[in-house]
Formats: C-alpha cells, structure tokens, sequence
C-alpha cells in the first residue's frame, strides 16, 4: 500500500505575495514488478519537475527493488522508502549518500535527527514494526519492539511538534485488519497513547493533519471506506462511513479545508468537507483514475497522477478552479508527490514596477531605469538564462514562467506567457 498524502506559469501576483517559491516537484516512480515472474521490469525512479519550465526529467534509478513508497524532504536531502532500504539521497545532485537495510519500509518521517520508518510486509510477521535512524548516518538508533510498541504493521506517519503519530493497519493480514492511531514521544522515544478507531475506522490507509485533528481515511475490509477525525489531545474520536461506497478508497489528500478522494477503479473525484464531517459532492473537471494525488502549498495547485502500472505514468496539474493547466509524463506508477519549497533568491526584489514593462511580456522586455551595465535575466532557482547590455531584452525564447530580471544592483519579478 502506497502513501497517499498531497504551473506551468506560476501567477504574477502569488509571486509578488510569496516569499517561498517551488524550486522542483520530485516524483516517486513505483516501476514495475511482475509477481508470477518476480521480476523487476521497470525500476523504481525519482522524477524532477520544473514548475517554471515544465520541464521532467529522471535524477536516479534505484535499482534491485521492487517498489517503493514514499520520499520526504529534510533540509538539502531526500528521504526514499523502497521495498528493503531507506535512502538518503542530496536534494540538488540526486546522489546517493547513505542506504540502510530495512525490510518492509512503508513510510518515513524526520525530527530533528531521528528518522521515523514505519514496517510491514505481506504474509511477513515483524518483531518491530517502528525503527528510529540517525538521520546522519542512517545508523539505527531503536527498534521499538512489539511488546512497547505498535504490535502490527504499520504504515503513515504524522509528525506534530514532538509527537510522531503513527498509523496502524495490519493492511497485509486480510480478515484482521487494524484502525489504530498510535503516539511516539520523540525526545524519549517512549510509545503509547494508542486511539482506537473502532470497527468503521479499520485500515487506515492515509494519515493526515489539520489544525488540531488527525485524518484517517479507512479502507475496512476493503469493500467500503469511511473517515475518522482524532483531536491531538484525545479528546474526541469519530468515523463517518462514505455513503454509497463498493469498495475500498484509492487515493485521497487534503486540499485546503476539504478532503479531496478517489474511490478505487472510479473517475469521480469526490470532496468532503471535514469540518462538517460530510460529504461536499463530486468535483467537476475530473474524469481520470488517479494513483496519487497532492496540493503544492505555494500555489495550492493540485497534482494528480495517472498510471496504468506498467507502460506510462502521468501528472495533471489542476488550480484552484479544477481547471487543467499542465500535464507531464513521469515514470511508471508515480505514486509519491514532494514539494521541494525554498526561500526566493538572495536578490531584493525593487517596489517600482515601472522599471520594466510590459509584465507580462511575450516578446521584448523595457526597463525605464536602465544602466550601462550588465542586465541578466535569471530564473527562480538563480540560474542565469540571459545576459545583454540592451536595454530591451527578448525574451521570447524562454519557456512560459516567472523569471528574475536582475539590472544595476536592482531586482525585478516578470512573467513571461
């Protein structure tokens, strides 16, 4: 089971209001594993989008595992769970620094220095199913055991400050599935406070975060689905089943205040409004099976991914209207979607927007404060794409995006459409 978590011309206006910026969307490649041959038939891959450029291109193969499922994001590395390993990957070259053996690796979370990986494996019976890794050198720091610890697999992890919740399914074992919330104490290390969800919060297969409440979406028996809400402090716990469900959720992610998920082998994409604990309605302009879905928190554009699990995968990018503003092809199964979020380049940004015009532009680029210098035309990762002494500068070779206009010790954001 996957984790389920959560263009392209950024606006003008978001960038003039954001002090972060998307510098690439990594995407993680499940590959393909053939079962009755147990063999591997595409390899597990990691994806680089540029949301300025639009431009995927693959940054690694991790080869010899059969899966993976899930990759996070910690200071200048990333964090990949693939079948037996963890991975430590740098975020900027894509090489590998460090691996560890870890058999049954689901999913991962990061505290200061200690990473959290969560356990569990089809027909497998794990005398752990939580491991705690030194962040540095992936060297294990704890096995908690099933005696103080979650005595079934597991799989999302939500961290809160020093609190890493924990989602307990027994997903592998059918008949005997789990609907607990478990809590870690990560200064001590110290596991307890488990929150059952009672028989119509069984499997959670997602584990999100939402002011001072927890999200499971639940898979049951996997022939119906339901959502429960858990407050931090304990204090209330409920399930509402989804009406009308056959089978089990297939993919599902917060956007903004909602729910937004996907029922397996359906198109519809439904809404449900957790404040209220209710179902919204569907969404109009979705109408693709989707593998993964997740909201980019610059823009709140919506990713979604769309694989036939063996030949081709594929990405949507969706804004706030529902409508389809850029799709790419990604590798096989993308089935992880992380944000590489980073502050804006260390250049000032001038107030005066007069001293460059039009913007956006789709050709020539004026400044009315120009300077006998150098004017370079950078884009939002710092990347130098143009250098001229004119004072009108073409742009209209680039590729549609935001882009940095740098002239005279002063800073100007542009659009070019």
């Amino acid at each position: 089971m996957k984790k389920i978590l959560f263009t392209i011309s950024i606006a003008f206006s978001t960038f003039l209001n954001a002090q972060n910026y998307v510098h690439q969307t990594l995407i993680l490649n499940e590959g393909y594993f053939d079962y009755l041959t147990d063999s591997i038939l595409v390899p597990v891959t990691i994806g680089s989008y540029n949301p300025t450029t639009n431009d995927y291109q693959t940054v690694a193969t991790l080869n010899d595992m059969r899966f993976a499922s899930d990759l996070i994001i910690n200071g200048n590395y990333y964090y990949v769970a693939a079948d037996t390993k963890i991975f430590k990957m740098d975020l900027n070259t894509h090489q590998e620094i460090a691996s560890v053996s870890c058999v049954g690796v689901r999913n991962l979370g990061i505290y200061q220095n200690k990473l959290i990986a969560t356990r569990g494996e089809y027909l497998t019976t794990f005398d752990s199913y939580l491991h705690i890794y030194d962040a540095n050198t992936l060297s294990l720091i704890q096995a908690i055991d099933t005696i103080s610890g979650p005595k079934w697999a597991s799989q999302n992890i939500v961290i809160d400050g020093s609190a890493a919740y924990i989602a307990i399914n027994n997903g592998y074992e059918w008949g005997n599935e789990k609907g607990i919330v478990g809590k870690l104490n990560l200064d001590n290390l110290s596991y307890g406070n488990e929150v059952d969800l009672g028989p119509d919060g069984k499997n959670p297969d997602n584990l999100m975060k939402s002011g001072d409440f927890l999200y499971t979406v639940n898979n049951k028996d996997w022939s119906n689905a339901s959502v429960s809400k858990v407050a931090l402090n304990g204090s209330s716990n409920v399930t509402v089943n989804l009406q009308s469900v056959a089978t089990g959720c297939g993919t599902s992610a917060l956007r903004d205040d909602k729910l937004v998920y996907q029922i397996s082998m359906e198109t519809t994409l439904n809404e449900f409004d957790i404040n209220l604990m209710n179902l919204s309605g569907p969404i109009t302009g979705h109408s693709i099976n989707y593998y993964e879905l997740a909201q980019e928190p610059v823009s709140t554009y919506l990713y979604a991914s769309n694989t036939d699990y063996f030949s081709y995968g594929k990405v949507f990018i969706f804004n706030a209207n529902n409508t389809e503003i850029a799709q790419f092809d990604a590798g096989i199964s993308p089935g992880t979607i992380v944000f590489d979020i980073r502050p804006s380049v260390g250049l000032i940004e001038q107030e005066n927007s007069l001293s460059i015009y039009p913007n956006p532009t789709n050709e020539n680029l004026y400044l009315s404060e120009f300077s006998s210098g150098k004017t370079r035309i950078l884009d939002l990762s710092g990347k130098e794409v143009i250098s001229t002494f004119e004072k009108t500068v073409n742009v209209s070779n680039l590729k549609n995006g935001a882009y940095l206009l740098e002239n005279n010790g002063k800073c100007y954001k542009f659009l070019k459409n």
